[in-house]
């Protein structure tokens, strides 16, 4: 799959007879780019005309398998992963970030927390189809309130926002089986060439990676619609 240039650009975003455009996204609550990935993507939705329409499906992937379940002092597993303080690329982070809207102050969440509950939830969420809301706010409750997405009580009140109840929910997150199954399926994705998140693939035939610019994203966009128009 090939992702467009950098410099091919648009205009008239949403200027088309009704098309549908299927984005699949792979991505980790764990992960902050991620947070500011979908936050671009949802703003050059934001801008699209009322004729087109995008549905997003998410799938899920492993920043870490290992983590403990009580999480571990991310300051110093990322000092120990790169040989040196998280400081400089946690201010790049933070300032694109606002670029979108968001306020992140990567000091604030101490730990990282194991993300396969959260999958979980994501996954089921689909059929209720919240999914893309709910991945969406389990990464601002990791990143910008600085929450434990491992622990039940705090899974529990944002899943019930997002069509669940209390007994779908604890039966979710005590269901090792779908676990094993977030885990699998996120064991398949590197086998599929990707590497790192966020990841999102336009209509099935072309792919970006990471938090892109929202020109790009538009880009895109604009390249899966005409794609779309070409079809017909």
């Amino acid at each position: 799959m090939k992702a467009p240039e950098g410099a091919f650009f648009l205009n008239g975003i949403g200027r088309h007879d009704m098309k549908h455009v299927h984005i699949d996204i792979f991505s980790d609550p764990a992960c902050p780019w991620c947070l500011v990935g979908m936050a671009r993507v949802d703003k050059v939705l934001s801008k699209l005309d009322d004729d087109a329409e995008v549905d997003i499906t998410h799938h899920p992937f492993l920043l870490d398998f290992d983590t403990p379940k009580e999480g571990q002092d991310v300051v110093e597993m990322l000092t120990a992963k790169y040989g040196h303080a998280p400081d400089e690329m946690w201010k790049h982070l933070q300032d694109q970030a606002k670029t979108c809207g968001l306020e992140v102050d990567m000091h604030k969440q101490k730990r990282r927390n194991p993300s396969q509950k959260a999958l979980v939830l994501i996954m089921a969420a689909k059929e209720k189809g919240t999914q893309h809301a709910l991945a969406r706010a389990l990464s601002r409750a990791c990143y910008l309130d600085a929450l434990n997405i491992y622990d039940d009580g705090v899974l529990l009140p944002i899943a019930q926002k997002f069509g669940f109840d209390k007994v779908e929910v604890m039966a979710l997150l005590s269901n090792g089986e779908a676990i094993k199954e977030v885990e699998k399926n996120a064991r398949q994705a590197p086998q599929a060439g990707i590497k790192g998140v966020p990841y999102f693939i336009f209509n099935n035939k072309f792919a970006l990676s990471g938090a892109q610019s929202e020109s790009v994203f538009e880009a895109a966009l604009e390249k899966a619609l005409s794609m779309v128009r070409v079809a017909d």
